[in-house]
C-alpha cells in the first residue's frame, strides 16, 4: 500500500512523495511557487510594449515622410504660378487691332 506525504519548503516548493512498501520505489513530485509563470508574463508584456512602441515610431514617420511630400508638392506648385506670372509680366500687352 502506498504512503503517500508532503513537504513544504521555506521558499513555497511543494514536494509530494509518494512511497510504496512492496518495493523501494519513490516517486517525487515537485510544484514550484508560480514565479516562473509571472516572470514569463512580465518578459511577454515588455515585448508587447517594445513592438507597439516601434509600430507606432514607424507610423509616425509615414505621416512625417507624406507631409513633406506634400509640402513639396506646393512648393513646385507656388513656383508654378511665379512663372507664369512672371512671364505675363515680361510680355508688353498688345492693343486691340483695329476693326477693318
Amino acid at each position: 500500500m502506498p504512503t503517500e506525504r508532503e513537504v513544504q519548503h521555506p521558499d513555497g516548493r511543494v514536494e509530494r512523495i509518494t512511497e510504496t512498501t512492496a518495493a523501494p520505489t519513490t516517486v517525487v513530485e515537485r510544484r514550484g511557487s508560480g514565479m516562473g509563470a509571472i516572470v514569463a508574463l512580465i518578459i511577454g508584456l515588455l515585448a508587447v510594449l517594445v513592438i507597439g512602441y516601434f509600430l507606432m515610431n514607424m507610423n509616425n514617420n509615414e505621416a512625417v515622410e507624406s507631409n513633406a511630400i506634400a509640402g513639396a508638392a506646393e512648393s513646385v506648385g507656388n513656383a508654378a504660378d511665379n512663372i507664369g506670372e512672371a512671364a505675363r509680366d515680361a510680355v508688353p500687352e498688345r492693343a486691340p487691332a483695329p476693326a477693318n
